[in-house]
């Protein structure tokens, strides 16, 4: 098996703050990122997820330990060479209205321009690409302040394509973007990491689309620091139900690959159903409504529910069996 060829690693990381007024967010952090990977980090709001981005961006000192890029130690790179190995786009909304998308992608060839900032025939060939690759060409003479939100981020993402990076990261890049656009830019990233060879590291809420998209997981919590591995190692290892903490009530459904409030109240009720996608939104609606789906039980200990489809419901107790139409007379019957 070829061995994959580590971009960035941390040994024994402290990142935080320094000065009277500073503090140490983590201690002892272990990693790496690989070319060729998607990795997305996640962990709830304020656990210090930015702060490890900008360290490993060296817009922040780290406090302790090693931290080495292409196998060199980040501090030996001076200024002009990291901005040709690292690029960063952060969860603010930049403000370039006033440039048009090309002009703006046209800034991140500054490291390969020199002081004048001429564009060559190469740096407009990779601008063209850039655009290109995320899928907005048509934009190029448009003003950044005419774009959409998720267009706008495309176009950052282009910026940072034109520096002929081999290390991406990116803080919250999904943060003010739709549904469909959030999936947009996720399977953008994932693509351009195996296609170009780059290391992409990610912040972000949306857990759904990182357990689909990303190779590996970075799982950052106060209590156990950063644990990482390859997406489904983390899921099926059960580490996903610690990554809210203690003071959370939600659940990790495992079946699924999402977070959903914990079920409490009303009691009990043993679920069938025909085929999965009815059983899975039957269980939705049951656990809304305070009541957790049993598989396998006795018969005769809990109500039951049978779906044979979203029209025929049939309900059934030790004294009575109601067949419904619809899930908002079954709910009525629940009530009763």
């Amino acid at each position: 098996m070829e061995k994959i060829e580590v971009i960035m690693e941390g040994k024994g990381l402290s990142v935080g703050y320094r000065g009277k007024q500073g503090r140490v967010v983590h201690t002892q952090l272990d990693f790496r990122l690989y070319k060729g990977e998607l990795t997305c980090l996640l962990g709830a709001n304020g656990v210090g997820k930015s702060t490890l981005l900008r360290t490993l961006s060296v817009s922040q000192p780290l406090l302790d330990g090693r931290l080495e890029l292409l196998g060199k130690p980040v501090g030996d790179y001076s200024v002009s060479q990291r901005s040709r190995l690292v690029g960063v786009v952060l969860t603010d909304k930049t403000q370039a209205g006033g440039l048009t998308v090309y002009e703006l992608v046209a800034l991140g060839r500054q490291p390969h321009t020199g002081f004048f900032g001429r564009l060559d025939r190469h740096d407009r060939e990779m601008i063209d690409y850039a655009l290109d690759a995320v899928g907005i060409s048509g934009k190029a003479a448009s003003y950044v302040g005419q774009l959409s939100d998720g267009e706008r981020q495309k176009a950052m993402i282009a910026k940072v394509l034109v520096q002929e990076c081999p290390l991406i990261l990116l803080d919250e890049p999904t943060a003010f973007l739709d549904v469909v656009s959030r999936i947009e830019i996720m399977a953008l990233l994932h693509r351009l990491a195996v296609e170009e060879g780059k290391a992409i590291l990610m912040s972000t809420h949306d857990v759904e689309q990182a357990l689909v998209l990303s190779d590996r997981l970075w799982l950052l919590t106060g209590s156990h620091g950063l644990e990482c591995g390859v997406t489904e190692d983390v899921i099926l290892a059960g580490r996903m139900d610690d990554l809210f903490g203690s003071r959370s009530h939600v659940c990790f459904d495992l079946t699924h690959g999402v977070f959903s409030p914990e079920v409490k109240g009303k009691g009990r009720v043993y679920l069938h159903a025909s085929d999965e996608v009815l059983r899975h939104w039957t269980q939705n609606a049951l656990n809304r409504q305070g009541y957790f789906c049993m598989k396998l039980t006795d018969p005769d200990e809990y109500p039951q529910l049978e779906v044979r489809s979203s029209r025929q419901l049939i309900f059934r107790t030790r004294n009575s069996i109601s067949e419904c139409v619809s899930f908002e007379e079954l709910f009525k019957i629940l009530d009763k």
